[in-house]
């Protein structure tokens, strides 16, 4: 996958700062998915958030029109490569219909949310091994009737 070029400078200035999301959380006061998608140009920043987010960094204000410009979200290959973001994909595959039947009976015919939504990752340690707990979050918006 290759990565847009002020995504590519953004993970190196995080980097070379020793920065994480979380520690970006902290001093943006936006959650750490959120900011991740800003640097992947899946979201984008107010003018002043992505100031504070360059200055953080180190990086001149010439990326403020990058960070802040309306991105074009989800592009990409069909089914991605990548293991960890292929499991995502087997995970719908296999339980995708099992979610829309829980979801639809317990809140009609509708959908969630993918834009007044939140999703948090926690760590959660297990003696068998750490688990990756994925909490979504979304506005549940009915199918309108006409």
């Amino acid at each position: 996958m290759s990565l847009p070029e002020i995504t590519q400078k953004l993970l190196a200035a995080k980097k070379q700062k020793g920065l994480s999301f979380a520690d970006l959380e902290k001093i943006l006061g936006r959650d750490e998915v959120w900011i991740a998608a800003v640097f992947y140009r899946q979201a984008s920043a107010s003018e002043e958030e992505a100031k504070l987010i360059l200055e953080t960094l180190e990086l001149g204000p010439i990326y403020i029109q990058d960070l802040t410009a309306y991105p074009v979200k989800g592009l990409g290959p069909i089914v991605p490569t990548d293991p960890l973001i292929y499991r995502f994909y087997e995970i719908i595959q296999v339980y995708g219909m099992p979610i829309k039947d829980i979801i639809q009976e317990k809140f009609g015919d509708g959908i969630m949310s993918a834009i007044d939504f939140t999703l948090d990752i926690e760590k959660e340690e297990d003696p068998k091994g750490d688990r990756v707990k994925i909490i979504m979050s979304g506005k549940f918006l009915p199918y309108k009737k006409w």
